[in-house]
């Protein structure tokens, strides 16, 4: 160990782009054996870990770098899978540079240790070993309903299978996944990773049940009658809008309705073909992972130009730097500085434009971020044949909710106290349904300790 003054920091190789622009494989090359323990062995041990402090999981970082150094894969597996319910899609699609990898003593001079790549590795290398994370099976006559299959149902249900409760996840959706399946593309996480975590699930004792929306095709409290706790973890899908003249216009669309269609193509199911977007003038609207998502797939789509357009500057955006810099690389324009002020109609009712206020950064406000200021007599336009909002998301509130007594705050999200339970004893919630759109690893931590309180409730 503490080989950093000798071994540099490896990134993860990329795919050409040329290449990936073809596909929507993911564009990162897994990480080697021989590269993830140099890069294991680069790592300091220290006494007060940042990286697993910085961790909404608190994984135990330097406890697997070391296993990987010392190339005993399956203790790392183990610890890998401990506190994280699936660490093979952490090791895709969290932000590490802006929490482990941030906080990696090592940035100080010297470069992080690529802790993304080797929890990847860690897990991709131990499914081929024929490894798995534990399950007993069901060993209690307790079981539980989990409404939804995102990121936070599927870690509560990890959970509570690991403590031999009986597990039934209802899902709205053709198949399970929540985000993970039909918000993040391919070319970020491949939908068999996905599916096989799910799978695993599957072979632990979970019933899935796809296809059935809670308050359409069965009622809560029907649900409630055969199971002795619920959790919600429904997310967070309504997206924001910018609250401007013409954005109902036929050819705006939010991100997320877009990303689901072109996901349900990749499956080889139906989709609208009003998203086929081949040779159009492409613009996204927000500076968040998701407006990255939606640029880099309509860069695939074949579409003629993707403009994004962003009221800060690129050191403020709120989403990872790798794929804005991911992003660059497959030819995405970005304007900085820009706020929307009203979309431009032809005489049909289309959108043909947007018009935008110049901005400029000022004082930080008491949160410390600066404000965003117009400059008067900057307005500029930008021509558009499809303009896409990427302005984050919102939780949806689905009548089941007032009709059984959850409550919600002012802006929708479900309320729990510190054991996560709702207004409603006995029922649960975690995740972007409480939060608000956030990271998967907050989701994965927020059904990780609804499930632990869940346990509590019924096994003690």
């Amino acid at each position: 160990m503490r080989e950093f003054l000798t071994i540099e920091r490896i990134d993860p190789t990329k795919r050409g782009v040329v290449q990936r622009l073809k596909d929507f494989s993911e564009i990162y090359e897994p990480m080697g054996q021989n590269d993830a323990s140099s890069q294991s062995d680069r790592c300091i041990q220290c006494g007060d870990p940042f990286c697993l402090n910085k961790c909404p999981l608190h994984n135990y970082i330097p406890q697997w770098l070391k296993s990987v150094a010392e190339k005993d894969l399956k203790f790392a597996f183990n610890l890998s899978n401990e506190p994280s319910p699936f660490p093979e899609v952490m090791g895709r699609v969290c932000p590490h540079d802006r929490l482990c990898e941030g906080d990696c003593t090592l940035n100080d001079g010297h470069g992080a240790i690529t802790i993304g790549s080797i929890e990847t590795f860690i897990n991709e290398e131990g499914f081929k070993h024929g490894f798995k994370p534990y399950f007993p099976g069901i060993t209690t006559d307790k079981k539980v309903a989990v409404i939804g299959s995102g990121p936070a149902s599927l870690s509560c249900a990890t959970y509570l299978l690991r403590s031999g409760i009986a597990v039934t996840m209802y899902e709205r959706s053709d198949r399970a996944g929540g985000l993970l399946t039909y918000g993040i593309p391919n070319f970020k996480l491949d939908k068999k990773i996905v599916e096989r975590r799910i799978g695993l699930l599957v072979e632990a004792g979970l019933k899935l049940v796809v296809n059935c929306e809670v308050g359409r095709d069965i009622e809560l409290d029907q649900i409630a009658d055969q199971h002795d706790a619920l959790f919600i973890g429904i997310g967070a899908t309504k997206g924001k809008g910018a609250k401007i003249a013409g954005e109902n216009a036929s050819n705006v669309y939010p991100a997320m309705e877009y990303l689901t269609a072109i996901q349900r193509k990749n499956f080889g199911l139906s989709y609208d073909k009003k998203f086929d977007f081949k040779d159009l003038e492409v613009v996204v609207v927000g500076g968040g992972d998701t407006a990255m998502d939606c640029l880099r797939t309509s860069k695939r789509e074949g579409a003629k130009n993707v403009t994004c357009l962003y009221r800060r500057d690129a050191h403020n955006m709120p989403g990872s730097v790798k794929e804005y810099k991911n992003a660059i690389e497959e030819g995405v324009e970005f304007v900085f500085h820009a706020s929307p002020k009203e979309i431009i109609l032809n005489d049909s009712g289309r959108a043909v434009g947007i018009h935008m206020a110049k901005t400029v950064l000022g004082a930080k406000d008491e949160s410390g971020r600066q404000k965003m200021e117009e400059v008067k007599g900057g307005d500029f336009n930008v021509n558009a044949d499809i303009i896409i909002m990427a302005l984050g998301f919102d939780p949806a509130v689905p009548p089941f909710l007032a009709e059984n007594g959850i409550s919600v705050n002012n802006w929708g999200g479900i309320i729990i106290d510190e054991k996560y339970e709702t207004t409603t004893p006995g029922i649960y919630a975690g995740g972007d349904c409480f939060r608000g759109a956030d990271l998967v690893v907050t989701a994965a931590y927020d059904g990780r300790e609804a499930a632990r309180s869940i346990i509590k409730s019924l096994l003690s």
